[in-house]
């Protein structure tokens, strides 16, 4: 039975932040600007849903980009993905020497 580990995602799909408080400033930027654009329509007209989009830029996409990003940024760095005969499993990381690099690199 040979184990392998997984090769990291490709930099595209990755909506992680490089902490969990950047990421939730982040968060409460994009709702923010949502539920603020929409709650001041009665007061400032519907020229105000214009800031809508600018949370996708904040979201990095979408709400559910959002979420997947904060799960990624929580679990960076203890959870690996370990393949052994065709079953793919999450397991805690083991610490090595690529793992205290990669932790370098976010800083």
């Amino acid at each position: 039975m040979k184990t392998v580990n997984a090769e990291p995602a490709a930099r595209g799909t990755d909506f992680a932040s490089k902490s969990v408080p950047r990421h939730l400033a982040r968060g409460a930027i994009g709702f923010g600007l949502i539920i603020g654009s929409i709650a001041l329509v009665p007061v400032a007209g519907p020229a105000v849903l214009l800031a809508a989009p600018l949370a996708l830029v904040a979201f990095r996409g979408c709400p559910t980009c959002w979420m997947v990003g904060l799960a990624q940024t929580v679990s960076r760095g203890r959870l690996e993905r370990r393949c052994a005969d065709g079953v793919c499993t999450l397991a805690p990381a083991h610490p090595s020497a690529d793992h205290s690099a990669s932790a370098a690199d976010r800083r």
